[in-house]
């Protein structure tokens, strides 16, 4: 079984910085993409980015680009995601996510596209 494994998260100000790692152990399996969601109190899991590795494509949800920047190594099943210019909306429980098949079309902002995730690491960032 895969697991997924996050670091990184923490308590910032507003206007700070966090990078966040995600790694895959145990086991083995087809990494088409990694990506990044996040929770809020209250609130469904959101979208926040993905890399599919073929190609390097990139994807991010509009409130974070320009500010997230999502990178990774696919031989490593690694993952990053630098936070810069942090508010206090990025607040919430940040998922990774890994997809272990291809999907034609796929809709990186749907977690049905996904098939493995982690248990999550907090971010808080303090106004």
């Amino acid at each position: 079984q895969v697991q997924l494994v996050e670091s990184g998260g923490g308590l910032v100000q507003a206007g700070g910085s966090l990078r966040l790692s995600c790694t895959a152990s145990r086991g083995t399996f087809a990494n088409v993409a990694m990506g990044w969601f996040r929770q809020a109190p209250g609130l469904e899991r959101e979208f926040v980015a993905a890399i599919q590795w073929s190609g390097s494509k990139t994807s991010y949800t509009d409130s974070v680009k320009g500010r997230f920047t999502i990178s990774g190594d696919n031989a490593k099943n690694l993952v990053f995601l630098q936070m810069n210019s942090l508010k206090s909306e990025d607040t919430a429980v940040y998922y990774c996510a890994a997809r272990g098949r291809f999907i034609i079309a796929a809709r990186d902002d749907r977690p049905s596209s996904w098939d493995f995730w982690g248990q999550g690491t907090q971010v808080t960032v303090s106004s």
